[in-house]
C-alpha cells in the first residue's frame, strides 16, 4: 500500500497542549476568505453520496463528525472523535437517518475528554474502533499514513500529522471524480481554526480549497480552509523560530480531564460503565 510522505519540521521542546490564539484583525481579504469558506462548505453538503453532520460537545468544546455513503445500499457510516457523554445522541442520530455505523475513529489520544469509541462498541458490537498505530493505544484497527478507510464507495486517506502528540493523524476525504469535492480534512488538534496544537504543516500540501474541520473550537468557528489558514493563522504564518517561541510561551493551564482521559483513551475509552461520565466543567 503506498504511503504519503510528510514534511516534518524540527519543532522540538514545544508545549504538548494548545488552544486558540488571538482573534485576527478583520479586513476585506479576511471577509472574502470567510465568504469563500461558507460557499465551499455548502458545496460539500450538496454531494449526493456523502451525508455529513458536525456535532458538538459543549464541556470540552469537541466536534464529532458523522460521515456516511447514502448512495450505497447499506448506507455505511463512521464517527470521527466521538465523546463518551454524547454517545446516546450520536447513535440516536445514526438510527434516525437509517445509517449503518461501521467505524468509530479517533484522530489521536485526547487529553480533554474520554473518547466514546469504547462505549459505542458496547452498544453496537459490530462497530470497529480505529486509531493510529503510532499512538500506542488500543483499538480494533491500527492505521498508518497512506492507509485508506473505506465506507461504501467513499474513503478517507490517513495522513500522519504528529506534533500535538506523536500519534496524531488527519483524515482526508478521497481524491477522485467519484469522491466529495472540495476535499475535507479532519485535523484533530494538529490544525485548529486560527490556531494549532503543534503540527508538522504537511496539511498545507492539500489544495487551498480543502475544508478544515478540527476536533475543537473555543470561539464559535465551525470550518476553515487550507487557503485561509495559510494566510490568516497567527501561528502558522510565522517562521520556524517565531513559531517555536509562541508555542513555548503559551502558559496554558493543565488540561482538566487529562488524568482521567488519557488512561481511558489509551484503551479505546473503555471504562467502568457503572460510573457516570465525569463533567469536565466540574473540575
Amino acid at each position: 500500500m503506498p504511503r504519503i510522505h510528510t514534511l516534518r519540521l524540527p519543532l522540538s521542546n514545544l508545549s504538548l497542549f494548545s488552544s486558540q490564539s488571538q482573534k485576527p484583525r478583520l479586513n476585506n481579504n479576511y471577509r472574502t476568505m470567510m465568504n469563500y469558506t461558507k460557499a465551499a462548505s455548502s458545496q460539500a453538503f450538496k454531494n449526493k453520496k456523502l451525508l455529513f453532520r458536525q456535532l458538538f460537545e459543549k464541556d470540552s468544546s469537541t466536534y464529532t463528525y458523522l460521515l456516511a455513503d447514502v448512495a450505497h445500499p447499506d448506507k455505511p457510516a463512521l464517527l470521527i472523535d466521538p465523546v463518551d457523554k454524547t454517545v446516546d445522541r450520536d447513535l440516536s442520530l445514526v438510527n434516525e437517518l437509517g445509517l449503518k455505523l461501521i467505524y468509530a475513529i479517533n484522530t489521536h489520544v485526547h487529553a480533554d475528554h474520554v473518547t466514546g469509541t469504547g462505549l459505542i462498541k458496547t452498544k453496537v458490537p459490530s462497530v470497529k474502533s480505529i486509531i493510529s498505530k503510532a499512538s500506542k493505544s488500543k483499538a480494533d484497527l491500527l492505521i498508518e499514513a497512506g492507509d485508506k478507510i473505506h465506507f461504501g464507495d467513499l474513503f478517507l486517506e490517513v495522513r500522519a500529522t504528529p506534533g500535538h502528540t506523536l500519534g496524531c493523524v488527519t483524515y482526508v476525504t478521497g481524491d477522485g471524480s467519484d469522491q466529495p469535492q472540495p476535499r475535507m480534512a479532519f485535523t484533530g488538534d494538529a490544525l485548529l481554526i486560527r490556531g494549532c496544537g503543534r503540527t508538522d504543516f504537511q496539511i498545507f500540501s492539500l489544495p487551498k480549497e480543502t475544508l478544515i474541520y478540527p476536533a475543537h473550537d473555543y470561539r464559535g468557528f465551525t470550518v476553515s480552509t487550507v487557503g485561509e489558514e495559510t494566510q490568516y493563522n497567527p501561528r502558522l504564518t510565522k517562521d520556524e523560530e517565531m513559531f517555536k517561541s509562541i508555542m513555548e510561551n503559551l502558559n496554558l493551564p493543565y488540561p482538566k480531564m487529562i488524568d482521567i482521559a488519557v488512561p481511558s483513551n489509551m484503551v479505546c475509552g473503555l471504562q467502568d460503565l457503572s460510573v457516570k461520565p465525569v463533567d469536565a466543567s466540574s473540575n
